[in-house]
């Protein structure tokens, strides 16, 4: 890994530098191609004013006089005079071929080092051409560009001896990071990465892998707590089927004639239930448990459950549905509604009242019971897995402890709520809220 990390900080330097070595070369080339064109110019000004002021001399008082060969060793500028025939008449220097009058810009007097800005202006019968050395352009330009070629691989050590410094700060959490990840594994989970001090990009990446971990250490506590109540419960029902299998077949006069069938089904569908529970959690837990949009009548799944869990010794009050309408999946509401009333029919002492309404945009389910209740500090506990609060009561009695789990996995999944409270009735009183 630490290969990797120097390729990672090898590889940022080479590309800052690079970019800083492109910015560099391309900025000097556009400065020294901007002062060399200012000063152009300002040359080709010189020699128009000059031609413009040669050209108004002849005007007014005749041809300039002829300048002797040695009169001006200074040849930075020259000027000659035509006539209507192209030739010369008058002259700053002796040069050896005429200035152009075709309108060229600049020329290269034969002989000269340095090329020339020409400006022409007519005179009357005359044409004057004026001609301005551009040797301080070359030079300028010259004095200019050296400092920054030999500046520029100056700056390019120091960008680049500063963006690996930089990168290995950087880098440094992330293999820090990197470090604590690998050493968790699957019996570790408790383990956290350590989160830089300073607030960046790297510090959230560090709480939002420590979000991570927790949640997988919740879902893994969650999970073997879940395997061992599972294999508790599936334990007892199996536990009784085989000890009625043994006493049979030790002792087979032990049971009454029927017993034994009787003993098996009721185990089976003690087993078919909490089996067919497991498998509807589970799928609450997973994508199944994500909620369908459809248009449910949240009353007709109430009025149904409530006929069903009719049956002598046992009243149900419907008086309070009325009409309410949800967007949900109809097979898991239906699911919520039947645990609820099965629930409360359990534990009802002989009334169970089931109600529908609509109140503030939602629409609330509401069963209550008339049995016993449940105390204040264990009302958050009921939606846990398999837990039972009465654990004095005889099996056969009691449900599998996964109902109340099942209702919230699946309202929350709807974008609903679910609480107990007490009841009127004196018992336990459930009401589910779902976005109407």
């Amino acid at each position: 890994m630490a290969e990797g990390r120097a390729s990672v900080r090898l590889r940022t330097t080479a590309v800052a530098v690079l970019v800083v070595a492109v910015a560099l070369v391309a900025g000097a080339a556009v400065l020294v191609a901007l002062m060399r064109e200012s000063l152009r110019d300002g040359l080709a000004s010189t020699a128009e004013q000059r031609a413009a002021a040669l050209a108004e001399q002849i005007e007014t008082s005749g041809l300039p006089p002829a300048e002797p060969a040695d009169a001006d060793d200074d040849t930075d500028l020259v000027w000659q005079v035509f006539d209507e025939s192209g030739a010369v008449v008058r002259s700053s220097a002796p040069l050896r071929e005429p200035l152009p009058l075709d309108g060229a810009e600049t020329v290269r007097p034969s002989g000269a080092d340095h090329p020339y800005a020409v400006a022409t202006e007519d005179a009357g019968e005359h044409t004057v051409s004026v001609a301005v050395s551009l040797e301080e352009v070359d030079d300028s330009t010259a004095a200019l560009a050296t400092p920054l070629l030999a500046g520029l691989p100056l700056v390019l050590l120091l960008v680049g001896a500063t963006t690996w410094v930089v990168t290995g700060r950087a880098l440094a959490p992330v293999e820090r990071i990197r470090r604590e990840v690998e050493e968790i594994t699957g019996d570790r989970l408790d383990r956290r990465v350590p989160e830089p001090p300073s607030r960046d990009e790297i510090h959230r990446l560090a709480r939002t892998m420590n979000r991570m971990l927790a949640r997988l250490e919740g879902a893994r506590a969650s999970q073997q707590q879940f395997v061992a109540d599972a294999s508790h419960e599936l334990r007892s029902p199996l536990a009784s089927l085989r000890q009625a299998a043994e006493v049979t077949r030790d002792h087979p006069e032990a049971l009454p004639e029927g017993e034994l069938a009787e003993a098996v089904l009721e185990e089976t569908a003690r087993l078919q239930r909490l089996v067919e529970q497991l498998l509807l959690l589970t799928r609450a837990d997973g994508a199944a448990g994500t909620p369908r949009p459809h248009d449910v009548d949240l009353d007709d799944l109430a009025l149904t459950e409530a006929r069903r869990a009719g049956r002598p010794g046992l009243r149900v009050d419907t008086s309070g549905i009325g009409a309410g309408r949800v967007r949900g999946e109809p097979t898991t509401l239906a699911q919520v509604v039947r645990n609820l009333v099965d629930n409360a029919a359990r534990h009802a002492g002989g009334t169970v009242a089931v109600a529908v309404r609509e109140a503030g945009g939602a629409v609330e389910l509401i069963v209550e019971d008339d049995g016993a209740g449940i105390p204040e500090d264990q009302r958050d506990r009921v939606f846990e897995r398999f837990v039972r609060l009465d654990e004095a009561r005889a099996r056969d009695a009691g449900g599998s402890g996964l109902g109340l789990a099942i209702v919230r996995k699946i309202v929350t999944a709807h974008g609903g709520t679910v609480e107990v409270t007490s009841s009127a009735l004196g018992g336990a009183r459930f009401v589910v809220r779902l976005p109407g």
